[in-house]
């Protein structure tokens, strides 16, 4: 048997378990994203140009993105060589991942995609004892 591994994520972090012969460990990959960049909400400022300080929409989107683009490959790195990867998370972060995966040719690694919610790092760890005892 090989090194089988689930993770769930979303955009802020990722919680990784990987199951081998050698026992069960668990990472965890932090994201340097912010949940919505620009100004935080309900903070008024006191200054005259206050809404020039704010960059623009796609500047914002484009380092939003490339955040992203760091944690997913930081993600993907942790994974390493696991011979299965089940994938499961609140939103869009699983899908994203999973297409990181495919393009990097690691798709056909990939046994499931899941919708969960959230989760503690010890339900995580039992989710992926039991998906891979089947």
């Amino acid at each position: 048997m090989g090194t089988t591994v689930g993770l769930w994520i979303d955009h802020r972090k990722a919680v990784i378990v990987a199951v081998s012969e050698k026992g069960e460990e668990t990472r965890e990959v932090e994201s340097d994203v912010e949940k919505q960049p620009g100004r935080s909400e309900g903070v008024r400022s006191t200054r005259r140009f206050a809404p020039r300080d704010v960059p623009p929409e796609d500047i914002r989107q484009r380092i939003f993105t490339e955040h992203l683009r760091v944690y997913y490959d930081e993600v993907i790195a942790s994974v390493g060589d696991a011979e299965a990867i089940l994938i499961f998370g609140p939103g869009e972060a699983k899908d994203e991942l999973q297409k990181r995966l495919q393009r990097k040719k690691l798709g056909g690694r990939i046994v499931a995609v899941q919708t969960v919610d959230k989760m503690t790092d010890r339900e995580i760890a039992a989710k992926v004892r039991e998906y891979f005892r089947k």
